[in-house]
């Protein structure tokens, strides 16, 4: 198993963004799965039949793990998302983790990377 909750945060998040939702579940998720995403339903199976269904409407796409922070419980993944048209997203995303090293609860936040910005500085 990865040695940090960091390093089991973003294997989770890979593995379910590149297609394989059910086997980033079952080796990651706790008992419980308490989400906060508004557009995903609650529990593993919501988590699963979202993921299933990006897979099968989007399956070209890319993410890149930007920065991760681990506190406690607590972790943080800061990435940059492509889709397809090119359409780029960065995410926060926050990953609760019980006694055990298994994710039980998230949230996150998304937005859009504009064509153009009133900085040099980017989002990533």
């Amino acid at each position: 198993m990865e040695d940090s909750l960091k390093q089991r945060a973003i294997a989770f998040y890979r593995t379910a963004f590149e297609g394989d939702p059910r086997s980033a579940v079952d080796r990651y998720v706790g008992d419980r799965y308490i989400q906060h995403n508004p557009a995903v339903a609650d529990g593993k199976e919501g988590f699963i039949a979202y993921f299933e269904r990006m897979q099968r409407e989007y399956p070209v796409k890319s993410i890149n793990f930007l920065r991760a922070v681990e506190e406690g419980d607590l972790v943080a993944l800061h990435t940059l998302q492509v889709w397809p048209a090119n359409d780029r997203y960065v995410t926060m995303d926050f990953f609760r983790f019980d006694e055990q090293g298994k994710i039980v609860e998230h949230w996150d936040a998304i937005q859009g990377v504009p064509d153009e910005m009133e900085h040099d500085n980017g989002m990533s």
